[in-house]
């Protein structure tokens, strides 16, 4: 086989994986080297950067994702999140959104989209917390699994691996102790000092409004 046989061989194997990963119109939130574009409430230390994951460990804190410019804060309505995630046994903690930076306490404001796997809170990852329970893990701990949250108009579907946890509508009628749906950014949560999550390829695309 000529060279130029072998070149356009390779390229047609590799095509493929390049359509993979490419995922049009998401963007990455998170750089996979520093903790840049987020910000902590209480706790700082709760959170690090290693090995192109975002790791939290430690007392109560949240990430928020605060954009990398100042004058623009982050802010979100419709959208299709992405992230994967890998939970230590025992682990607690959570992705929110609609939310906004808080210093301290547990966020006041948005929905959380429970990460839990084996901890001694029997609602498992996939929950929209409060609002919709799954008392059935959907992963399981030292694995990477990927957790999806998708918002459009008054709809939340919550997937993991690929499979629908949660598809709830919103009755804003019914809505009570601030969660509901609105508008805002992204926070992470580390929850006690006995859980641990890991998240990499946190990444989103704006859906039409």
């Amino acid at each position: 086989m000529h060279a130029f046989s072998h070149l356009i061989l390779a390229a047609a194997l590799l095509a493929p994986v390049a359509t993979v990963f490419a995922e049009e119109g998401f963007v990455e939130l998170f750089d996979g080297t520093s903790l840049t574009g987020w910000k902590a409430g209480e706790n700082d230390a709760s959170w690090k950067a290693v090995d192109g994951a975002i790791i939290c460990r430690g007392p109560r804190s949240h990430l928020f994702y605060m954009g990398t410019d100042p004058a623009k804060p982050a802010e979100f309505k419709n959208f299709h999140l992405k992230a994967e995630v890998l939970t230590k046994p025992k682990a607690n903690s959570g992705i929110y959104f609609h939310t906004r930076y808080q210093q301290e306490g547990w966020p006041s404001q948005g929905h959380e989209a429970q990460v839990n796997n084996t901890s001694g809170d029997p609602v498992r990852t996939g929950s929209l917390y409060n609002v919709v329970k799954n008392l059935e893990a959907p992963a399981k701990d030292n694995e990477w699994f990927t957790e999806e949250v998708i918002v459009e108009g008054n709809r939340i579907v919550i997937k993991v691996n690929g499979k629908t946890i949660v598809d709830h509508v919103e009755d804003t009628a019914a809505v009570k102790d601030g969660r509901k749906l609105s508008s805002g950014t992204f926070a992470l949560q580390a929850h006690d000092p006995g859980s641990e999550a890991h998240y990499r390829s946190i990444r989103v695309k704006r859906l039409p409004e």
